[in-house]
């Protein structure tokens, strides 16, 4: 499934603000499926919600308006219903929002199968009925304080494409994990330069040197150098010994890295 295959529903919402403020929400992750329930397209202004879209307008002009949520949904594959409350009637255990995205993955029935998915969002007063709730497969809700837990319609829906895009977008990737990363004997041969640097200097006539690479070993796992961002840190630190001792380095680790 793709984020071209998910549906986001919007059941009797009545703030035109809300709705295009719904669309630039979507916009931002690539999800341009709206379906309205209950309301018909000449029931909201047109300005207000175009002036809340930005951009995103396009959204609400491909927008389509059904009378009911069983019409609205009949070409998905499972319909999930977001609600604030728990119980019996609200679908028993109710989903995360980090949790739609797997099991949007997992119920999809592989690429190019045609199915949707429908997330559904009730009234901005009063939220999803009970019936409307009937309707749908699953429930999902978006912990919130326990003193204020009402979000607003379109917040609501941002949280939910969030995920939706981190799951099936292809980039979601962090950055983080595209970067190449150097191994841990590369860190190890930048941090016995460091140290060597440090000896240099006399450092450790007032640190042990055994605690001092422990420190910087940890520091710069947590860190994830690239090969650049390693040489760098070496390089500093050779600097820093040759302006300290006006000498020229001294050690194997410094010299096998020097350009």
């Amino acid at each position: 499934m793709q984020l071209d295959d998910i549906v986001i529903v919007l059941v009797r919402a009545e703030e035109s603000r809300n709705i295009g403020a719904v669309c630039r929400a979507m916009a931002n992750c690539d999800i341009r499926r709206l379906r309205i329930v209950g309301m018909k397209r000449e029931d909201y202004d047109i300005d207000s919600v175009y002036r809340l879209a930005i951009h995103a307008g396009y959204i609400f002009d491909d927008a389509e308006f059904y009378e009911t949520i069983a019409e609205a949904t009949a070409d998905c594959a499972f319909a999930v219903g977001t609600t604030r409350r728990e119980g019996r009637r609200r679908k028993g255990a109710l989903l995360l929002p980090e949790e739609l995205g797997p099991l949007v993955k997992d119920r999809s029935g592989g690429e190019g199968s045609g199915g949707k998915a429908a997330v559904l969002f009730g009234n901005e007063r009063s939220g999803m009925s009970d019936e409307e709730m009937r309707s749908c497969d699953f429930g999902l809700t978006i912990p919130s304080s326990e003193n204020f837990g009402s979000l607003n319609l379109s917040h609501a829906v941002q949280l939910v494409c969030y995920e939706l895009f981190r799951s099936l977008s292809r980039r979601e990737e962090s950055l983080l994990y595209k970067r190449e990363l150097i191994t841990r004997p590369r860190l190890e041969e930048t941090v016995a330069c460091m140290l060597d640097d440090m000896a240099q200097i006399g450092f450790f006539s007032h640190l042990g040197r055994e605690d001092m690479e422990e420190f910087w070993r940890s520091i710069l796992s947590r860190a994830m150098l690239t090969e650049d961002e390693a040489m760098k840190v070496q390089k500093t630190f050779d600097r820093a010994a040759e302006l300290a001792t006006r000498e020229p380095l001294n050690h194997p680790s410094a010299s096998h890295y020097r350009s």
